[in-house]
């Protein structure tokens, strides 16, 4: 019998309620309270700062509840059980009209996203396939073609729900489309391993 086989697959995490609700509607109120500032390319988006998870108690007890999740991830990215550490926290407000252009996150290794509240069906998070692979400079795209793993070229999270986690790996483009709802609210996250290792070269990191 035939067999396909999926080769070097990008792996995508998603935890369905990770956050108590307690804990979700809380930093719910925090977010909502704290100073933000706008957006460079959307002037309906809005952040908090960047922060050390350690030096901020809510985000302290929001990356405790990642770190089991990023170390299983982990493996799938480097074989082996690492120490985890979310390096830096911050939120997203994104209003209505506002969206998230296409991007990927720097100096990590994994990167999260933590939804707060309900997401307008229209603004799902979209994956984009890695741009500048070994592709087909050709494609083939007609209303009839099926889209699967291996030819489309973005993956649409289905709705996630106040308290799901998202993990992919920080390379990984990513962006938000229009919002044709209410205010949407997110934490996002960048996470580092304590090592990594490569026949005795070894290389610390450190928050």
């Amino acid at each position: 019998m035939d067999q396909i086989e999926p080769l070097f697959p990008i792996p995508l995490l998603r935890s369905p309620g990770l956050l108590p609700p307690s804990l979700n509607e809380a930093a719910v109120a925090a977010i909502r309270n704290t100073r933000i500032e706008g957006n460079l390319r959307s002037g309906q988006l809005f952040h908090t700062e960047v922060a050390d998870p350690r030096d901020n108690e809510l985000f302290r007890q929001i990356a405790e509840l990642t770190v089991p999740k990023l170390v299983d991830f982990g493996v799938l990215l480097f074989g082996e059980e690492l120490r985890w550490t979310v390096k830096e926290m911050w939120t997203n407000m994104l209003e209505t009209g506002g969206n998230q252009t296409l991007h990927s996150h720097a100096n990590s290794f994994v990167s999260g996203i933590i939804y707060l509240t309900p997401s307008h069906p229209a603004c799902k998070t979209v994956f984009v396939r890695p741009p500048g692979g070994s592709d087909f400079s050709f494609r083939h795209h007609t209303r009839s073609a099926a889209i699967g793993p291996f030819n489309a070229g973005k993956y649409v999270l289905p709705e996630a729900e106040p308290g799901d986690l998202v993990l992919f790996p920080s390379y990984l483009y990513h962006e938000v489309p229009r919002n044709q709802g209410e205010q949407r609210i997110t934490i996002a996250f960048n996470a580092i391993p304590d090592h990594l290792d490569c026949w005795g070269y070894r290389v610390n990191f450190a928050p």
